[in-house]
C-alpha cells in the first residue's frame, strides 16, 4: 500500500471522511533523531505489499498544529484511526514488525534488548486520561522496550463496555498479554507473563 504525505488539516478531514475503514495515521519530523530513526521502518510497514491498509505521514515541522488534533506530544508517534476515532497509539522507534503486529494484530512482536532480538506476545494497554496508574505502566513498558498498542476507553465507550464483559473489570489499567489479563499496575505478573527480568520500577 502506497504511503502519502498529508499537507494540511483539510487534506485529512477529506481523507479521513472519504476512507471506508480503519487507516494509519504517522507523526514524524526530522528535528528527532529518534523520529529519523524509526520513520524508515514505518515507511517500509506502509509500501509492504501485504499491507492493505492505507497509511498516512504527517510532518510536524511542515504541517502544524494536527498533532495536538490527537494529543499527540511526542515524535514518533503512529496511530490506528476508524474516522476521528483513535483505536491503537505506538509511541516511540518501533520496527517494521513492531508496527504490523500492534497495527494489524499480525505475527509475533520482535524487538531488540541489547545484542539479542526478543519476541513478545501482543500486548494491549487499556487505559485512560485521567488514570496515573495507565500512564505507569506504560512507560513501564517503554522502559522494557515491549512494544503494545494503547486502547483509550475514556475516548471509546463501546471499548469500556466490551473489557467489562471481558474481565468483569470496570477499571483501568487492564493489561492483556498473549491472552491472559492482567487488572491493575501488577508488575510482577507482567514480568511473568512477558518472561522479563524482574527490575526496581522508579
Amino acid at each position: 500500500m502506497a504511503l502519502e504525505t498529508v499537507q494540511s488539516a483539510e487534506a485529512l478531514a477529506n481523507k479521513l471522511n472519504d476512507h471506508a475503514g480503519s487507516l494509519v495515521l504517522g507523526f514524524f519530523g526530522d528535528f528527532s533523531e529518534a523520529s529519523r530513526k524509526a520513520q524508515p521502518a514505518f515507511e517500509a510497514f506502509c509500501k509492504n505489499p501485504e499491507n492493505q491498509t492505507t497509511c498516512l505521514l504527517v510532518d510536524v515541522g511542515k504541517t502544524k498544529g494536527l498533532h495536538n488534533r490527537y494529543g499527540v506530544s511526542t515524535v514518533p508517534t503512529v496511530l490506528l484511526l476508524d474516522k476521528d476515532k483513535v483505536l491503537a497509539k505506538m509511541v516511540g522507534g518501533q520496527n517494521e514488525d513492531s508496527y504490523r503486529h500492534h497495527l494489524l494484530g499480525q505475527g509475533v512482536s520482535p524487538t531488540q534488548q541489547g545484542d539479542k532480538k526478543v519476541s513478545f506476545p501482543r500486548v494491549v494497554v487499556y487505559s485512560s486520561d485521567s488514570c496515573p496508574w495507565c500512564t505507569r505502566v506504560k512507560l513501564y513498558l517503554r522502559k522494557r522496550a515491549v512494544p503494545f498498542q494503547d486502547i483509550n476507553v475514556s475516548r471509546r465507550p463501546e471499548e469500556a463496555a466490551a473489557l467489562q464483559r471481558k474481565t468483569g473489570q470496570t477499571g483501568v489499567p487492564q493489561v492483556q498479554i498473549g491472552g491472559q489479563w492482567v487488572v491493575g499496575f501488577d508488575q510482577p505478573k507482567i514480568d511473568r507473563l512477558l518472561n522479563l527480568p524482574p527490575i526496581k520500577t522508579e
